[in-house]
C-alpha cells in the first residue's frame, strides 16, 4: 500500500481509509500531526468499510485516544480500515498512514 495522508479541520471524521488485511505481519505505522487547536482519536474497524449495507464499528488505537499533539502509533493486528475522528477543537488533525509490505 502507498503512504496515504487524509485531514480533518475542525469536529468530525474522515472517510475510511482502507488497509491491506491480507498482509502479514501487518506492520501500520499511524503518523498524526496537529496543526492549531484539535482533540483526536485515531480509529480503525474490522467492518467492511466497502459494502454501504454495512455501518462500521470504530475502536480506537491505543495509544492515540484523545490526542492534541502531534503522535504516533502503529496497528500490529488485522483492520479493514483507519480513520481520523476530531471530537473538539478547530485545528487540523492530519494522518498519515504507512503499511508494510511483504517480499
Amino acid at each position: 500500500m502507498r503512504p496515504k495522508t487524509i485531514q480533518v479541520t475542525g469536529v468530525g471524521t474522515s472517510a475510511w481509509v482502507p488497509v491491506d488485511f491480507y498482509k502479514l505481519p501487518v506492520n501500520i505505522s499511524l503518523h498524526a500531526t496537529v496543526s492549531g487547536t484539535a482533540t483526536t482519536t485515531i480509529e480503525y474497524t474490522v467492518s467492511d468499510v466497502w459494502d454501504p449495507a454495512v455501518t462500521p464499528i470504530a475502536f480506537p488505537v491505543t495509544g492515540m485516544s484523545g490526542i492534541t499533539a502531534n503522535t504516533a502509533g502503529n496497528i500490529a493486528f488485522p483492520v479493514r480500515a483507519v480513520r481520523i475522528n476530531n471530537s473538539a477543537g478547530t485545528g487540523t488533525f492530519t494522518l498519515t498512514i504507512l503499511q508494510s509490505r511483504t517480499s
